[in-house]
């Protein structure tokens, strides 16, 4: 028995420092993600976005979607960082996942990837709309284009369509420009109006429109137009991040390496640019592009060091804050000129652009408000692509003491004159009424 414990001891030594590497908070990359696909096929006609993925560190457990031994966590941990559902007409996932974990998994601060086409279930419609997203009621619509179809396959039915309506975001898609168009063959979905989270990253042209392509219309189409989105990404409010797209063709191998011409144009792009688009478009869900960390938050009165426990009103103060982004390998300065403070009671009494070193350190200075309370210091940032940050640090302002007011104001020397004007007047009425006969 003692030699046992022994043992354990020493092993614990040995692993302490790797359990410690792989639970750092310092590398913000998603590294576990569970795919679930409806038919193992998927995983060979989708290899290389599934090897990409690898190359960039990512362990990937691929499963059907209908396993009995899916679970998400086990003993109240999370045994995935991100989740890719590649299983569209799925209509009851395996163990214990259903819609609720699906939801409760994003609400927890992970990332999603969900693909879907003509084939959706109730289900993935279900998780989509959960998303602030919602596919065409028409199961059997598809997204239709007679004039910004792809040639290659255009054989009457136009629903293999050439899309280059990119959002205009370098950090969501990258610094390199998508220069061929994105081949799409899928359903359409609508934004939910009232989810301001939801963004569209790829969308139709005003020419197409939602309807089953076999079947002659009894009714106008229900989506039409550039409101339909083909590629759509969520940035929750907890800093989840949501990729949803209506054609699970779009990630295939297939398209990936096909040619595309789109129609009306002379121009033919040797390979499509579903590789680029789907690749960057990973990137940016897997927090490996546009994550925010803020670091040393601190404030001080000017010209001393030390961080007080309260300040005085009409105190001269110094704010600073050090911000980074994660580049995919390292910390990197975070450069912009749009982060605010607030110093905030009930309302900002102070509202002020900070000022950057282009090193990563924010800082900025103001007086004190003259109103006591208590205060904080709110930094609010949001901005497109990137993660929020929402930083507050509470500090008390007192007012003067007795002996901290100036003895003579020069504000109130009128006052000082009439109060002694009138102790002067008092004094000769006095002298005049006692000695005048």
């Amino acid at each position: 028995m003692a030699k046992f414990s022994i043992f354990f001891f020493f092993t614990s030594i040995l692993l302490l420092p790797l359990l410690c590497n792989s639970f750092s908070p310092e590398n913000p990359t998603d590294k576990r993600i569970l795919v679930l696909l409806d038919d193992l096929a998927i995983k060979s006609s989708h290899s290389i976005f599934f090897k990409s993925l690898q190359q960039r560190g990512f362990q990937l457990d691929f499963k059907l979607a209908d396993d009995p031994k899916i679970s998400l966590h086990r003993y109240g941990q999370y045994l995935y960082d991100g989740l890719i559902l590649f299983s569209p007409s799925i209509t009851k996932f395996g163990g214990s996942l259903d819609l609720a974990s699906v939801v409760e998994f994003v609400d927890s601060g992970h990332d999603l990837i969900l693909a879907a086409d003509s084939s959706a279930s109730d289900l993935i419609r279900d998780i989509a709309t959960e998303c602030g997203v919602d596919f065409d009621e028409d199961s059997s619509a598809m997204v239709i284009d007679h004039t910004s179809y792809a040639v290659s396959g255009s054989e009457g039915d136009h629903i293999l369509i050439s899309s280059d309506d990119f959002i205009n975001s370098n950090v969501i898609l990258g610094n390199k420009m998508i220069e061929a168009p994105v081949l799409f063959k899928g359903i359409g979905h609508t934004l939910n109006p009232v989810n301001s989270q939801v963004l569209k990253v790829l969308s139709a042209s005003s020419s197409a429109y939602s309807a089953n392509p076999e079947t002659k219309f009894t009714s106008p189409p229900s989506l039409t137009g550039s409101k339909i989105s083909l590629v759509s990404v969520v940035q929750a409010r907890n800093n989840a991040r949501i990729l949803i797209s209506g054609s699970l063709d779009l990630f295939s191998n297939r398209l990936f390496r096909s040619g595309v011409q789109k129609a009306g144009s002379l121009t033919k792009y040797p390979k499509s640019g579903n590789e680029q688009f789907a690749t960057e478009l990973s990137r940016w869900v897997f927090h490996e592009r546009g994550h925010l960390k803020a670091v040393n938050v601190r404030h001080n009165k000017v010209g001393e060091t030390d961080e007080p426990a309260m300040y005085r009103i009409n105190d001269d103060l110094e704010y600073f804050v050090e911000i980074y982004e994660w580049s995919g390998t390292s910390w990197e300065p975070y450069v912009a000129d749009d982060v605010q403070v607030q110093f905030y009671m009930m309302s900002p009494y102070v509202l002020k652009t900070i000022s950057t070193d282009q090193k990563g350190l924010y800082y900025t200075s103001f007086k004190v408000p003259d109103v006591y309370g208590v205060f904080q210091f709110k930094v609010e940032y949001h901005r497109l692509g990137y993660t929020s940050l929402n930083l507050a640090k509470q500090i008390p302002v007192r007012p003067f003491r007795h002996n901290e007011y100036e003895r003579f104001l020069t504000a109130a020397f009128p006052y000082y004159g009439s109060s002694f004007s009138t102790m002067a007047g008092f004094f000769v009425f006095t002298i005049i009424y006692l000695y005048n006969k």
